[in-house]
C-alpha cells in the first residue's frame, strides 16, 4: 500500500510564491487589488504545485458555487429520445465549460418532482438556473421565483407578458411557420394541413398561429394535434387522412412529428412529395437527413440558443445587467430559415 501525497495547501502556494496567504486567496478567488507581478507569481506557484482550490471554502469567500442548474420540464424518457434536448444541452455545456462552471441537470418526471426542484434551487446549491420545455400550467416558474434564483428561460414564457424581468431565448416560431406554409403554397399546394405540437407549450401555439396567419380560412379539419413525437405525428397523420383524404401538403410542428407523418404516408401509398408534400421544423440533422425522402424543414439554431441562454445567465451573475435591466435583454428571438430537401 502506497501513501497518498497530501494535497497542496493555500499556505504552500503562499510560501512558494513568497506572498501572504490572503494574497493567494484573492488571486485564486478572482479578487481585485493584487498587483500583476504578484498575480503571475501566484499563478506559477499554483501550476507548479498542482493546487486545486477547495470549492466549499471558495464558495464562502466568493458567494458563488460555479454551478448552474439546467431544468428540463420533461420526463427522462422524452429527454433522452429527442435530439432537440441533446443539441440544446450541448450548447449550454460548451458555454458553461468555457466559463469554468458546472452543469447540474434536473429533470421532472411528475408534479412531485417540481417541488423537489424548487427545494434544490432554494437550497443555495447553484448560482442560477436555465429552464426550458415548460408547459403552460407548469408550477416551476412560481417555484423558481420563490427560490430567488437568477434564471433564463428557453422559449417564450406563456405566463408572462414580457414585463417583470423575465429573461428568455426563443426562435421565431411564428415567422418560421409562415415561411413553411408559404413555401408549400408556392409549390402549388391547395389543401395544406398542419400537425401541431403539444398546445400547452408556446412554441406549438406560435407555429399554429403562423399557419393560420397564412391560411386564416383553412378548414379546421386540416389541423390535428400532435405532441412533438414521432408517435404523435403518426397518430395525427392518420386522423388527417381519415378526415381530409384529398390533402396535398402537411406542415408538421417539428422534425420528429414529420418523420412519423412520413411513415404513415408511405404505409398508405402516398408518394412524397408527388402526392403530399411534407415540411418540418427544427432541422435536426439526425432526423431531417435520415427520413425517406430527406426532409424539407425550418431551421432553428438549437445549439446556439443553448449557448445564448447560458451566456445571458453568466452575464447576469457577473453583474453585467440584471433581468430587464440595462444591458440585459428581457427576450431574444433568434431567426429561422427554410432548408430545402426532397420532401417539399
Amino acid at each position: 500500500m502506497t501513501d497518498t501525497a497530501p494535497r497542496p495547501t493555500l499556505e504552500a502556494v503562499a510560501a512558494l510564491a513568497g506572498v501572504s496567504r490572503a494574497t493567494v486567496s484573492r488571486v485564486v478567488n478572482g479578487g481585485d487589488g493584487v498587483r500583476e507581478p504578484l498575480v503571475q507569481r501566484v499563478r506559477r506557484a499554483v501550476d507548479e504545485l498542482g493546487y486545486v482550490p477547495n470549492q466549499a471554502a471558495r464558495s464562502l469567500v466568493t458567494k458563488r458555487h460555479d454551478a448552474v442548474a439546467v431544468v428540463i420540464a420533461e420526463p427522462e424518457t422524452r429527454v433522452f429520445a429527442d435530439p432537440f434536448f441533446a443539441l440544446q444541452l450541448r450548447g449550454i455545456s460548451k458555454e458553461l465549460t468555457a466559463q469554468d462552471s458546472q452543469l447540474v441537470l434536473l429533470l421532472t418526471e411528475g408534479r412531485d418532482d417540481h417541488a423537489r426542484v424548487g427545494r434544490y434551487l432554494a437550497g443555495g446549491h447553484v448560482d442560477g438556473a436555465l429552464v426550458f420545455s415548460l408547459h403552460l400550467d407548469d408550477p416551476l416558474p412560481g417555484l423558481i421565483q420563490g427560490a430567488g434564483v437568477p434564471t433564463v428561460f428557453g422559449g417564450r414564457p406563456g405566463w408572462s407578458d414580457g414585463r417583470g424581468g423575465v429573461t428568455y431565448v426563443d426562435s421565431d416560431n411564428r415567422g418560421g411557420a409562415r415561411e413553411a406554409v408559404r413555401h408549400l403554397i408556392g409549390l402549388g399546394r391547395e389543401r395544406v394541413a398542419h400537425i401541431t405540437g403539444a398546445l400547452d407549450q408556446t412554441s406549438a401555439v406560435d407555429r399554429l398561429d403562423g399557419f393560420r396567419d397564412v391560411l386564416p380560412d383553412a378548414d379546421p379539419r386540416r389541423v390535428a394535434e400532435g405532441d412533438f413525437t414521432p408517435a404523435g405525428g403518426e397518430r395525427a397523420m392518420r386522423e388527417l387522412l381519415a378526415r381530409c383524404p384529398d390533402l396535398d401538403a402537411v406542415f408538421a410542428a417539428n422534425d420528429l412529428t414529420a418523420a412519423g407523418a412520413l411513415r404513415v404516408l408511405r404505409e398508405q401509398g402516398r408518394r412524397v412529395p408527388d402526392d403530399v408534400a411534407v415540411i418540418g421544423f427544427d432541422d435536426m440533422l439526425a432526423v431531417a437527413e435520415q427520413t425517406d425522402p430527406p426532409l424539407t424543414t425550418i431551421r432553428q439554431d438549437i445549439e446556439e440558443a443553448g449557448r445564448l441562454m447560458a451566456r445571458l445567465l453568466l452575464r447576469r451573475l457577473n453583474g453585467c445587467g440584471g433581468g430587464g435591466g440595462e444591458g440585459m435583454p428581457t427576450g431574444v428571438v433568434l431567426p429561422t430559415t427554410l432548408v430545402r430537401r426532397s420532401s417539399a
